[in-house]
C-alpha cells in the first residue's frame, strides 16, 4: 500500500457507499472501507472521526457557508432574506459528483437508526449555525432561532428532492422552491 495517494477522502466515501449499499451500514467496518479504497485504517481515521461521519463530511463546509452568507448580507436585510441567501449560497457544494451519491446516501440514512440520528443532529447543528449568525447581526434570539429552524427545514426538503432527482440539476432551483414553500406555510399559520 502506498504511503500517500491523492484524493483519499473521496475514495473512502466511494468505497463506503459501495460497501454500505452491498451489505448495509452496520455490517461494514472502517477497516473494510479503507481496504476497499486501497488505504489503511489509520488513513480512514485521519479523514473521519468515526464510520457514520463518512456520509456527513461536508457538514462544516455547509455551516461555514451559511455563516459567511449571513455575515456578508446587506445591512438592514431581513432575517428571511439572510436565510434565503445562506441556503442558496451552498449551491456550488451540491455539484454533479455529489449528486451521483446523494440518493444512495439518503436510502442509507433512512435504513439505519444510527445514521438517521446523526442526520437529525447534523441538521440541528446547521440550524444553530444560522441562528448564531443571525444573532451576531443583531437579530433577536427568538426570531433568529425560528429563522434558523425554518431555513434548515427548507434546506433539508430541498436536499431530499435534489437527491431524489434522477438526473443532476442545480441545487438552487430546489432550494428556491422549498424556501418559498416554507414562507407560504409560515404565513398561512396566522
Amino acid at each position: 500500500m502506498a504511503r500517500w495517494q491523492p484524493d483519499a477522502q473521496s475514495r473512502l466515501e466511494d468505497a463506503a457507499l459501495e460497501l454500505f449499499a452491498e451489505r448495509g451500514f452496520e455490517a461494514v467496518s472502517a477497516a473494510e472501507i479503507a481496504g476497499r479504497a486501497g488505504l489503511s485504517k489509520a488513513t480512514f481515521f485521519r479523514h473521519f472521526p468515526d464510520k457514520p461521519e463518512v456520509l456527513f463530511w461536508g457538514q462544516d463546509l455547509l455551516a461555514n457557508t451559511f455563516r459567511q452568507a449571513i455575515a456578508d448580507g446587506p445591512a438592514g436585510a431581513s432575517p428571511l432574506r439572510l436565510v434565503r441567501a445562506a441556503v442558496l449560497a451552498v449551491d456550488p457544494v451540491f455539484d454533479a459528483d455529489r449528486h451521483r451519491h446523494a440518493a444512495t446516501r439518503q436510502r442509507l440514512i433512512a435504513s439505519s437508526a444510527t445514521l438517521h440520528e446523526r442526520a437529525v443532529l447534523k441538521r440541528a447543528a446547521l440550524a444553530e449555525a444560522i441562528t448564531e449568525a443571525l444573532q451576531a447581526r443583531g437579530v433577536a434570539a427568538g426570531t433568529a432561532e425560528l429563522a434558523g429552524l425554518g431555513g434548515t427545514a427548507a434546506f433539508g426538503a430541498a436536499y431530499e428532492r435534489w437527491a431524489a432527482s434522477p438526473t443532476y440539476r442545480g441545487f438552487a432551483g430546489f432550494a428556491r422552491r422549498e424556501l418559498d414553500r416554507t414562507v407560504r406555510a409560515a404565513a398561512s399559520l396566522s
